[in-house]
């Protein structure tokens, strides 16, 4: 970790800004053999955007990481969480944002959203196109991240992802376009009621398994699930939450195992509810103990999973 700060005007009247980066598009340039690499540094990525800020504005950087998100781990996530919370020990701060890749961007920041016990924002941002593309759309993100970070509208209201010129909660973010620099959607409501938030708890060491469903499914992919030693398992099952009937016996014997299973769906919009029945029906997958994803898709399903694994407290909690 590097901090390093960039000062605009007296401390006595600052909003203090401090980015946490990690890599990702946003941070990347072009080698010559015209591949993209997270080759830029926090403090590169940051100048030209605070320049563009007044005297009482304060940026301080900490480069955690230089990463393609796609590479990302628990034992990353961990690391941001801890960081965070180690920077609102600082009550000069106003708000964080971290500049992350968009493969993974989505899981991170419900992560982060699921231990965010501080009415102070934290905004998630990123890049479509590199830093060296004549189109960098990076710059842009970051200082409305950093605008949205230091207005007291964004305060208690939890994590948030900023792109594209979209405000958009963690909670049911998702990325929907692989270019488009309107890069993230939500199928979530526009204001997500947000659990308690949990003591921080490493999430490295927990495994999730997603196993997806689709028409002619076996129960080959759970229980190879279950034979990993997988601690939960998140179905990406079909319609508003349906399986076909070799892979849901495989589901019930992974419940009857101890294992939890949340059901979400392939569908891109819309809630998972049981309304059907037969062996694979949702409304038969919950009868035996599945827990339906509401409108998280399997992504962030994993991560709650995940962080309600680690820290004990029942799934249902988090969804």
């Amino acid at each position: 970790m590097l901090p390093e700060a960039l000062e605009c005007g007296t401390l006595d009247s600052m909003k203090k800004i401090v980015v946490l980066t990690t890599g990702g598009t946003i941070a990347c340039t072009t080698s010559p053999e015209g591949v993209l690499l997270p080759t830029v540094s926090g403090r590169d990525l940051i100048a030209p955007v605070a320049a563009r800020f007044g005297e009482d504005f304060s940026f301080d950087v900490r480069e955690l990481n230089r990463l393609d998100s796609a590479a990302m781990t628990f034992a990353d996530v961990d690391e941001i969480v801890g960081e965070i919370h180690r920077v609102f020990e600082d009550p000069s701060v106003t708000g964080i944002v971290v500049t992350h890749g968009t493969d993974s961007m989505e899981e991170t920041a419900v992560a982060v959203d699921c231990f965010h016990n501080d009415s102070r924002p934290v905004i998630f941002t990123g890049a479509q196109k590199s830093f060296d593309h004549p189109e960098a759309d990076g710059p842009g993100n970051l200082f409305e991240a950093c605008v949205i970070a230091a207005d007291d509208s964004a305060r208690g209201i939890g994590t948030l992802v900023v792109f594209g010129h979209a405000v958009i909660p963690a909670r049911g973010c998702v990325k929907w376009h692989t270019s488009d620099e309107l890069a993230f959607a939500t199928n979530g409501p526009e204001e997500p009621t947000r659990p308690d938030p949990i003591a921080p708890v490493a999430l490295d060491g927990t495994r999730v398994d997603i196993v997806p469903a689709f028409a002619g499914a076996d129960r080959t992919l759970i229980d190879a699930a279950v034979a990993a030693g997988a601690q939960g398992i998140v179905v990406e099952a079909m319609g508003a939450g349906n399986v076909g009937r070799q892979l849901a016996l495989g589901i019930v014997d992974a419940l009857d195992a101890g294992i939890p299973v949340v059901v979400t769906t392939r569908v891109p919009r819309g809630d998972v509810f049981g309304s059907y029945g037969g062996a694979g029906g949702g409304a038969t997958l919950a009868a035996k103990g599945a827990l339906g994803s509401t409108y998280f898709r399997a992504a962030q399903a994993r991560v709650l999973l995940a962080v309600a694994i680690a820290s004990g407290v029942h799934p249902a909690t988090l969804f």
